[in-house]
């Protein structure tokens, strides 16, 4: 019998903490080692057993989440999800959690509500699931996807949803490279890593970066401080420009479109591909077929295989492609699908992928 996931709930709200146990347990292959008020209860419990999931609340009496995450991740790092509410406010806040190691976050403007728990509950148990796969030699720098807790069951739908297949028509080749990255688990350090190496006048780039609204917004400001390219949160009609970095929107698709030579992002509304939005997958098929050879495409650290599709399709296309690999990845699921596709040029550390894209822009 495989081992199930430990999971520890700390939370200063017993309706909260009853509703995550609920749904958690709901899981076979989950089970709730203890449930702890606050981080000083939590702490005792540690001494006893170490749980393979933290659910841990932002505020908290007597000690906050963050601070407790701090003092957890320098001393006995173990994967974290945040747990606290969709605000504007709210996002700095868990955007300094996942710097200072949390691996994913619950959005919990439903949680704890009875009526909410089956559209909630296969999100919650993605989510720690996913946690659970984290790799505790870089929990401790890694920074992870921000998920809502309200997207319900729902199908698996591809990119088809929102725009037809490649044609194989050949793109014209311009001067200028456009680069997409696709991240989620463990991608907001990753990213903030990669950018960091890149000059001001590196080529253009759009991401896809798996977050809900406010998030990105929050996330690309953060960026935008410590880059020397310009990082921002894409608005629709926004041109690709060299040394200029733009994210996709929480909740909302966004596509590369290309016009004479001239790239710009059209940013849209859509159901979940992937069971994503923004979708790595629409990115990458957009650049399939609005930059072909023009094109790099980059998949970063996370769970799942959103992305996977969509790269091959770039690679068929005549982008080139590469990997984070797997010893650099706090999750290596969307990664590995992709190679397993066959649409992977090179598999490369983190810290070579910036190097990688300078080298490719000599070639234009």
């Amino acid at each position: 019998m495989a081992k199930k996931i430990r999971v520890l709930i700390i939370d200063d709200s017993a309706s909260v903490r009853q509703t995550l146990t609920h749904v958690l347990e709901q899981d076979p292959d989950i089970e709730i080692m203890a449930v702890a008020s606050d981080p000083f209860v939590a702490a005792r419990k540690l001494l006893e057993e170490i749980p393979d999931v933290i659910t841990l609340d932002v505020e908290m009496p007597r000690m906050d989440g963050i601070t407790f995450l701090r003092k957890l991740m320098s001393q006995r790092p173990i994967p974290v999800v945040m747990c606290s509410s969709l605000t504007e406010a709210g996002s700095e806040t868990l955007i300094q959690a996942l710097e200072a190691g949390a691996v994913d976050v619950i959005l919990k403007s439903k949680i704890g509500a009875a009526d909410s728990l089956a559209d909630d509950a296969m999100r919650i148990r993605e989510v720690v699931k996913s946690a659970s796969h984290a790799r505790l030699t870089t929990v401790r720098r890694a920074a992870g996807t921000i998920r809502s807790a309200s997207e319900g069951p729902t199908k698996k739908l591809t990119a088809d949803v929102m725009l037809p297949p490649p044609t194989g028509r050949a793109m014209a080749k311009t001067t200028e490279m456009v680069v997409c990255v696709g991240a989620s688990t463990g991608g907001t350090e990753a990213l903030r890593e990669f950018l960091e190496e890149l000059p001001a006048n590196a080529p253009g780039m759009v991401i896809v970066q798996h977050m809900p609204e406010k998030f990105t917004a929050a996330f690309a400001k953060r960026l935008n401080g410590l880059c020397e390219v310009e990082v921002k949160e894409a608005v629709d009609g926004d041109p690709v420009l060299r040394g200029h970095v733009l994210i996709a929107p929480g909740d909302k698709h966004m596509l590369l479109e290309r016009q004479g030579a001239r790239y710009y992002v059209s940013v849209k509304t859509g159901p979940l591909v992937s069971r994503h939005r923004p979708s790595v997958d629409v990115l990458f098929r957009s650049a399939a077929r609005s930059a072909g050879s023009n094109a790099m495409g980059i998949i970063m650290t996370g769970m799942g295989d959103d992305g996977a599709r969509g790269m091959l399709e770039m690679h068929q296309a005549g982008a080139y492609t590469v990997a984070q690999d797997e010893a650099s990845s706090v999750v290596f699921g969307m990664p590995k699908e992709a190679i397993a596709k066959g649409g992977v040029d090179r598999i490369l550390p983190l810290d070579q992928i910036a190097r990688e894209v300078l080298i490719t822009q000599q070639k234009f």
